[in-house]
């Protein structure tokens, strides 16, 4: 009896494997950990829509108190750090407890735009290695509390976090002008 228990017990195993690799959930040999690429951004324009963008996608949207910013592909705003570089160079400076309160927005695969200048798009190396996404020159980051799309409450963080325009321009409030919040700038 014990020795039928155990060869059912290895035989769901091994079924169990099976079906791993058959779904592509096991491991990979191809070396990049997965199948997502890392060429390059290349931009393009794409067809009208309405549905949501793609994962690949940058285009603009009104948020309440901000105006026209640039969102990812699921609607989330990007924002720029003042203590980056655009010129001459794209640099970041946001690392570790930064990069984790302000995750890099990564520059993986095909790039499609939507209602921002493809030209203003580019991406930099990060100390790490990976590939970040740049809007004029600008590295472009989520903010960790905006928990649901189009929501910007990264906005005027520290005083030199700000949401980004479709130019790669610091979003400024619509009620007065000027930047504002607080909370964690780095």
């Amino acid at each position: 009896m014990l020795r039928n228990q155990r060869i059912a017990v290895g035989a769901t195993a091994g079924v169990f494997a099976l079906a791993l690799a058959v779904s592509g959930c096991g491991s990979s040999n191809s070396g990049s950990g997965g199948s997502t690429s890392t060429t390059s951004p290349s931009t393009s324009s794409s067809s009208g829509s309405t549905a949501r963008p793609a994962a690949g996608t940058l285009s603009t949207a009104k948020v309440d108190k901000v105006g026209t910013v640039v969102v990812d592909g699921k609607g989330f705003v990007l924002y720029r750090f003042d203590k980056d570089t655009a010129k001459p160079a794209p640099r970041s400076n946001c690392y570790g407890t930064c990069a984790a309160q302000w995750p890099p927005a990564p520059a993986t695969g095909n790039v499609t735009v939507k209602g921002i200048d493809k030209s203003l798009v580019g991406s930099v190396t990060r100390n790490d290695g990976t590939k970040q996404l740049t809007l004029a020159g600008w590295p472009l980051y989520r903010y960790a509390k905006d928990d649901e799309a189009y929501e910007a409450y990264g906005q005027g963080v520290g005083g030199i976090w700000f949401a980004a325009t479709p130019t790669g321009a610091k979003a400024m409030t619509s009620d007065t002008g000027s930047s504002s919040g607080g909370g964690s700038g780095y």
